[in-house]
């Protein structure tokens, strides 16, 4: 069995890196990396930065108020550009982002830092839909698997050297330049951007939506709401957060259903079993990685930075697996989605004789090795597929609904995560919740390879 499929051969591909193309796939590039780069930065210069700043009391607040924020300017994003394109939003996406790094970085109190980590939130929402939709308009079908590996791997490549990177710059030059240091950076990224956001083809506005989109405003709002609730709530466990979290659950069951296609939840084939699978793959990985570090230093006695190596191992899998699968475009996609989910079911599964007092530590190297390749097989070709199935009215549409799910399903099982620890066990002796964490986040993704179907063959 292969995974070669039997895709058109007629079709030139031409390189993403040539002439043609350069300035729109470094210009993307660009963008992606300063955001990766500042979200896991901000995780290592938190400390001294809110202590400068007094804000002790409100630690969790710059994350919280950065998640609310990116959720809400993904669901208005997608709606924007099925209707106007993405030119403006790839404008304005990376400019609220460069204002919110100015603001951050000139912070003299915890107001104007919230303030930066907002529109820093709602210049990513904005600009990681509005990208998607740029793909799909600008470049040819069998040269978006590269281009979404390229994405894929602009996120976790800067995993690598990240939080170390801004960890010396917050050490010797000062927090306030892992903001204002990548602000350049926003600006290149829009000037690359430039001349294909004035050729964009015309948005066919007389083209039908497949549903029509009511209630998105609120939605969003609900979403956002949901999402910082049940991460808040994770970060603060204790009977008052668990009814937080709880009603942050409720507010997502309806909101989640005008934001996905129709059929999302009970996995109907093609694009809505497609979405879905985008929220299982995000909930499974990230509800374990989450807590990989604290299982090595806790159950293992490893140090800090030792406990990070395997994350460090998991993205140059990931990153690896994104640009093999870039360079073979006629790859049977949900062949190869199904095969991620199987393979890292069986990696999170086996995470159990990790997670264990009496387990093996030596293991997380090798198995998160192949749950990061399983990411970076399946991410690019879930979005492949979805933009496949996707009526060129409903792009942006689909782009927010696979931001969405992801950003739901990881905070959902992180969250799931604290309460289990809370329960169950401690941070000291977190063994008795995190192996039945591992177990049940393999079967999350065991389910998912399951009941994944794509559409049939010409429908």
């Amino acid at each position: 069995m292969t995974l070669e499929t039997s895709a058109p051969q007629q079709e030139k591909q031409e390189s993403v890196w040539t002439g043609r193309y350069r300035p729109t796939t470094i210009g993307m590039l660009t963008l992606v990396t300063i955001a990766a780069f500042e979200h896991l930065g901000v995780s290592t210069a938190m400390p001294r930065m809110v202590a400068e700043l007094h804000g002790e009391a409100l630690y969790s607040w710059p994350f919280t108020a950065f998640l609310a924020a990116s959720v809400m300017a993904t669901v208005l994003t997608g709606r924007f550009c099925d209707r106007f394109g993405p030119g403006l939003a790839l404008v304005a996406g990376p400019g609220l982002f460069l204002v919110g790094l100015l603001a951050s970085g000139v912070a003299g109190g915890m107001p104007l830092l919230l303030a930066g980590r907002v529109l820093q939130g709602l210049g990513l929402g904005t600009q990681t839909v509005a990208i998607y939709v740029l793909v799909a308009l600008v470049y040819p079908h069998r040269g978006r698997p590269a281009v979404f590996g390229l994405l894929a791997a602009a996120w976790v490549v800067p995993s690598l050297v990240g939080p170390t990177a801004a960890g010396l710059i917050t050490e010797h030059v000062g927090w306030r330049w892992v903001f204002l240091g990548i602000a350049p950076f926003a600006l290149l990224g829009v000037l690359l951007l430039s001349p294909v956001i004035r050729n964009l083809p015309a948005i066919e506005r007389d083209a039908p939506e497949s549903t029509p989109r009511r209630w998105l405003g609120v939605a969003a709002v609900a979403t956002a709401f949901g999402i910082a609730a049940i991460t808040w709530a994770a970060q603060h466990p204790s009977l008052p957060m668990l009814v937080l979290g709880i009603a942050g659950i409720a507010a997502l069951v309806p909101a989640m259903r005008v934001l996905m296609p129709r059929g999302t939840f009970s996995a109907r084939p093609g694009l809505p079993a497609t979405v879905l699978i985008r929220g299982v793959f995000a909930g499974a990985f990230f509800g374990v990685e989450a807590y990989v570090p604290l299982t090595l230093t806790a159950v293992h006695g490893f140090s800090p930075a030792m406990s990070g190596v395997p994350l460090t191992v998991g993205a140059i899998g990931w990153a690896g697996a994104s640009h093999w699968q870039g360079r073979n475009p006629d790859l049977d996609r949900p062949r190869l989605i199904r095969l991620g989910l199987l393979a890292l079911a069986a990696a999170l599964a086996l995470m159990a004789l990790v997670g264990a007092d009496w387990g093996l530590a030596w293991l997380v190297l090798p198995l998160w090795l192949v749950a990061g390749t399983a990411m970076g097989l399946a991410y690019p070709s879930i979005s492949v597929l979805s933009l496949d199935y996707a009526a060129p009215r409903d792009r942006g549409f689909v782009s927010s609904a696979l931001q969405v799910n992801d950003m739901t399903f990881a905070a959902i099982s992180v969250g799931l995560g604290g309460v289990m620890l809370a329960t169950f066990a401690s941070t000291e002796a977190p063994s008795a919740a995190i192996v039945p964490l591992d177990l049940l986040l393999a079967g999350l993704a065991l389910f998912g390879a399951l009941v994944f179907k794509p559409a049939e063959q010409g429908s």
